[in-house]
């Protein structure tokens, strides 16, 4: 890399978002090359990363891993290093779910939802946090409300996303003498591909359609609120309305929301 000399505009930012792809990923992805950002776009889909290589030009680095195999970690910290020598940011958008009762779930399901929901993005983490800490920079891990309370059909995405609250909850505590900003956001229901490719309770896809509360939101509008609650070093983004009041409701009258939540997820319990 050049050293900037003195006067020189500040360099862009260097931004990595895994499952960048499609849906959520893919929409910050744009946001970001939009804004004047170098994005680094990890996805595991080869030939979708293809397709948007030419829409991403110069400023964008396409890189097919799979963020749970530690091979393919390193290569892209590898590739990051060589070709920019920073980052700035870190998206952990990159998931699956399942629709399925947890009774009958396969527990080879419940283990590759982990796996991708939690233990990739935390040993990732790991390794690219010299960079990140180098430039002081960011973590924005993408949550869910599922995190927060008990949804029918979503036990083992539920328990991941709790434990990736956690975990980023107590790394913000301990990186902030470090001037590394964390950004937890936890969504609402958006039209992604994640619950079009959502697993069924033997490890195929999903044969029934999703239940959901309150409105489906685009990636672009997600997208858009996360770069913004970015901008202002917010620690938190929440969804919308409805899924919060069912958050509070579930704190303060379990009792209640267990009925509602079972009458309005009735078919992902059969």
């Amino acid at each position: 890399m050049n050293t900037p000399h003195a006067g020189d505009a500040a360099p862009s930012r260097v931004v990595l978002i895994t499952g960048a792809a499609s849906g959520l990923g893919w929409a910050l992805s744009q946001q970001c090359l939009a804004q004047g950002d170098q994005v680094v776009l990890v996805d595991r889909d080869a030939a979708l990363l293809a397709e948007r290589a030419p829409l991403v030009g110069a400023r964008g680095l396409c890189l097919t891993a799979d963020i749970t195999v530690e091979a393919d970690r390193v290569a892209v910290q590898d590739r990051v290093q060589q070709h920019y020598g920073r980052l700035d940011v870190l998206v952990h958008n990159a998931g699956i779910t399942h629709r399925s009762p947890a009774s009958r779930t396969d527990p080879a399901v419940m283990r590759r939802v982990m796996e991708v929901n939690y233990l990739a993005p935390v040993a990732f983490t790991a390794e690219l946090l010299p960079l990140l800490t180098t430039s002081r920079g960011a973590l924005v891990v993408i949550g869910s409300m599922a995190g927060w309370m008990p949804v029918p059909g979503r036990a083992g995405y539920g328990a991941a996303k709790s434990a990736l609250t956690q975990y980023f909850e107590v790394l913000r505590l301990e990186l902030a003498r470090d001037g590394v900003h964390v950004l937890l956001v936890y969504p609402s229901f958006l039209d992604t591909p994640i619950e079009r490719n959502a697993l069924g309770a033997d490890g195929r896809p999903a044969a029934h359609p999703r239940s959901t509360a309150g409105r489906t939101r685009s990636p672009d509008w997600q997208a858009a609120r996360i770069l913004q609650a970015l901008a202002a070093r917010r620690p938190t983004l929440a969804g919308e309305l409805l899924p919060a009041i069912g958050a509070t409701l579930w704190r303060l009258w379990p009792a209640l929301y267990r009925r509602l939540i079972v009458r309005q997820f009735a078919d992902d319990l059969n």
